[in-house]
């Protein structure tokens, strides 16, 4: 499907949630997919697949538009994100009702992802105009006397954007903006159960001015569209965010292509005997439960303090249980659903599973009519799933430490190394914690869920390679040239001379 993907201007809240809107465009000519809300089952839209027919089209297409978006001027380009960005916050309540129909996400939380995704946007506007490279002091060695140079940033052509469900907006937004700041095509592939607002998106780049082909939505199974974009030698970059068996197999397929991976984490959560308990919980509370855990930075693995460990628990508890669990568009709703009912039996049986080895439930579990509480699991140990795997769900773990020390091996002993969180008043143990949990981003006073859209982004060991947020995703997607120019003379063209050739001017 391309930009302009609908049957009408745009995709109204009214047409999402009524069954019967069929979204049509020149690259769906596959088997139609039935698209239903993850809460009830409602049917939302039918949507034609792309067929490899169709992506033949659109890799042509997209490698045309690159070749000319290429020489767009940075402040056209910028112009054109910084009118995305106003679009998107004029549109952000429609945005934020597709978002909460499609993926299941409390409309509370849909509206941040809105306003966040109109950031991420503004930002790559600003980053679009600072995509130059840097001066060669040439002169520094020897052999580079009499010689300038300098480098330039250039795109890399056409980026593969694979993107998942649970940030419809902004982990597309992630993969998007930067790439149209840094002067590329983009072929973007969302989630299969999240594809409207994607869709929506593309309208709103359409409408602020961004030429026919540069970006262009296609719809499918990644087994076939998506390994297609890997593989195929007109794509020259891949950015993934998905799970790690995904990621490690398009690492083997993309070839000698650019890629940048970001699959997720078992984020833990230090909690120190010199911490702010009652900030510590509520930070816990909110980065544990958004988006029902659906995050790959959401709070999973809690390591407290022996000293303070029962406290942190009699505050804890309370605030779990008080979450509303509802309709993800009713007002009053904290936590919703998962994305489909498989995902919702597999958290079940990690749940029960962390019990039948001696994990304590201390509150949620499983409600009467089999949807999902928001958990707390004590009494864990690092081999249970809960711990060493990725929950995705609404679960929290619970383990003890006897000091900073123990916390930080606990939290490190993990194939996974994305984010971290760590809660102290004392700096010189913020400072020991932060050189020593092995992540890409370390929060200190704050949960791993925390994140601002500029800043670098992405893990290290079996959490991904290379960086999101704008200027560092910039970086990824522009190819460095170096260019070296001899300093010759200008009258005779040979090496240069210590003074000018002609004669002196008269008194």
């Amino acid at each position: 499907m391309s930009a302009s993907a609908t049957d009408a201007a745009g995709i109204r809240v009214s047409d999402i949630v009524a069954p019967g809107l069929v979204i049509r465009g020149p690259y769906g000519n596959g088997e139609e997919m039935t698209l239903r809300a993850p809460w009830d089952g409602a049917e939302l839209a039918r949507i034609p697949t792309a067929t490899l027919e169709d992506m033949d089209r659109v890799l042509d297409r997209a490698r045309v538009a690159a070749e000319s978006y290429r020489w767009t001027p940075a402040w056209k380009r910028a112009q054109i994100l910084e009118r995305a960005s106003h679009l998107i916050e004029e549109n952000a309540e429609q945005i934020a009702r597709i978002i909460a129909a499609e993926g299941g996400k409390p409309l509370k939380d849909a509206r941040g992802e809105a306003k966040r995704g109109a950031s991420t946007f503004r930002w790559a506007s600003e980053e679009a105009k600072r995509t130059a490279g840097d001066l060669i002091q040439m002169d520094a060695d020897p052999s580079g006397e009499h010689r300038f140079g300098w480098t330039i940033r250039e795109p890399r052509g056409v980026i593969a954007a694979i993107s998942p469900f649970n940030f419809p907006l902004n982990l597309v937004a992630h993969k998007v903006a930067p790439a149209l700041a840094g002067g590329n095509a983009v072929v973007l592939k969302p989630a299969s159960n999240t594809p409207l607002t994607a869709l929506r998106l593309a309208e709103l780049l359409a409408e602020a001015g961004l030429p026919d082909g540069v970006l262009q939505v296609v719809v499918g199974s990644g087994a076939t569209i998506g390994n297609l974009m890997v593989t195929d030698a007109r794509t020259n970059m891949v950015s993934f965010t998905g799970s790690p068996p995904v990621g490690r197999q398009i690492a083997r397929d993309a070839g000698m292509k650019m890629i940048t991976l970001e699959l997720g984490n078992n984020s833990a959560t230090i909690v120190d005997n010199d911490a702010n308990l009652e900030l510590a919980v509520q930070r816990v509370v909110a980065g544990g439960f958004a988006n029902s855990g659906q995050i790959c930075i959401s709070v999973q693995r809690v390591v407290v303090h022996q000293a303070v460990y029962d406290r942190f628990m009699e505050m804890l508890v309370p605030l779990v249980e008080a979450l509303v669990v509802g309709d993800p568009l009713d007002e009053t709703t904290d936590v919703a659903t998962l994305i489909n009912d498989a995902e919702v039996a597999r958290v079940r049986s990690w749940i029960e599973e962390a019990v039948e080895q001696g994990a304590t439930l201390a509150t949620g579990g499983v409600r009467d009519d089999g949807r999902l509480l928001p958990t707390v699991l004590t009494d864990v140990t690092r081999e249970m799933k809960v711990c060493a795997g990725e929950v995705f769900g609404p679960v929290l773990s619970i383990l003890k430490a006897r000091d900073l020390c123990e916390a930080i091996e606990i939290s490190n002993d993990s194939e996974m190394g994305l984010q971290a969180g760590v809660f102290t008043n004392d700096l010189n143990k913020a400072m020991y914690a932060a050189r020593r949990l092995e992540v890409g981003g370390v929060m200190i006073n704050e949960v791993p869920t925390f994140r601002v859209d500029h800043m670098p982004y992405g893990g290290i060991k079996g959490s991904g390679i290379g960086r999101e947020g704008l200027k560092y995703a910039i970086r990824e997607m522009t190819e460095l040239k170096m260019v070296a120019i001899r300093e010759m003379d200008w009258q005779t063209g040979g090496p240069p001379a210590d003074a000018c050739l002609r004669e002196p001017l008269g008194p």
